[in-house]
């Protein structure tokens, strides 16, 4: 691995840290490792654009979230993430979606930030452990969430924000 790649790893372990707070420390360490690695593993293959690809994991639980072009992409971040240590299931809830101009993922970036804010505003949704990721409208929720209801509503939430044209409810509920 070259020097680049290892530090955007540590960056990305270090960062990752403080969002598991709900976890051992033994937990979030692994966790951590192990999106680091995918994320070091998408970033040193050709056929993936690891910008565009978010990694969740939790307790060796893996969720491969985000928006790509092609199947060929999704297949192989799915394949970069399975060959890392400590993965015991991935969900490659990867979305296809086409390219698109400046003006739209402009006002993606806008429609992304108004459904932060309002999941943010909305009791029981813990907003932190949700990303949220928005293409031609479509607005992704992805991540580990403690219920099926704090799914359920952030779902709710985001399809009644202004600009959502669709909602991809991709959250997964957290195993005990």
């Amino acid at each position: 691995m070259n020097r680049s790649i290892l530090a955007a790893a540590s960056l990305l372990l270090a960062l990752a840290l403080p969002a598991h707070a709900q976890k051992s420390a033994g937990d979030a360490v692994d966790d951590s490792s192990i999106a680091a690695s995918i994320k070091a593993g998408l970033l040193d293959n050709q056929h993936t654009h690891s910008g565009q690809i978010n990694v969740e994991s939790y307790k060796g639980e893996v969720q491969l979230s985000g928006f790509v072009s092609t199947q060929a992409e999704k297949d192989a971040a799915g394949k970069v993430a399975s060959r890392v240590t400590g993965v015991t299931q991935v969900h490659n809830s990867i979305a296809l979606q086409p390219a698109t101009s400046f003006g739209t993922k402009l006002d993606d970036s806008i429609v992304t930030g108004k459904v932060k804010a309002a999941l943010m505003d909305s009791a029981d949704i813990k907003s932190m452990q949700i990303n949220v990721e928005t293409k031609n409208g479509v607005t992704q929720l992805a991540g580990f969430v403690t219920s099926q209801g704090m799914k359920d509503k952030a779902g709710k939430v985001a399809a009644g924000v202004d600009g959502v044209t669709r909602v991809d409810n991709v959250l997964l509920v957290k195993p005990k």
